[in-house]
């Protein structure tokens, strides 16, 4: 499955107010908790736990955080960005302002690696990072990750 048909309209923040890695989590599994009717104690458990494992900030401003989850009946990425980056512990140290939230069934560990693929892809390009750190509106974030997917 393409990457692009995992982003949902409901699940694209632009230019968030968030000031940690603590509050992006939690502000994660809400939005999934209230969109997807998750529980997000949960989700936020789940994405925490990942994290504990190592960062998932995956370098040039880029956090995949993911996770595998019971309650999600199929693949879906949380897209977000920051107002003002925040420290991720990314591997090359830079604060993070573009969030990929994955979260996928259990019983998708093929297709949750390939997604987690085109991201990293995706993430290795300045051009397209800055076309979509430019976003200023959810909608804008939307169309610009769709066209460069």
């Amino acid at each position: 499955m393409s990457v692009k048909n995992l982003v949902k309209p409901e699940l694209v923040f632009a230019k968030q107010q968030i000031s940690s890695k603590k509050r992006l989590l939690e502000q994660l599994a809400e939005s999934v908790g209230d969109r997807m009717h998750c529980n997000a104690d949960e989700v936020y458990d789940a994405l925490l736990g990942r994290e504990k494992l190592g960062s998932t900030g995956v370098g040039n401003g880029i956090a995949i955080p993911h996770c595998r989850l019971e309650q999600v009946n199929r693949a879906t990425i949380v897209l977000m960005s920051l107002e003002t980056p925040i420290d991720f512990d990314a591997i090359d140290r830079r604060p993070v302002d573009l969030i990929f939230a994955l979260l996928v069934p259990p019983h998708q560990c093929d297709e949750h690696l390939a997604t987690l693929a085109q991201i990293a892809e995706l993430a290795q390009s300045e051009d397209k990072l800055t076309l979509l750190r430019e976003k200023q509106t959810n909608s804008e974030l939307l169309a610009a990750f769709d066209s460069l997917i």
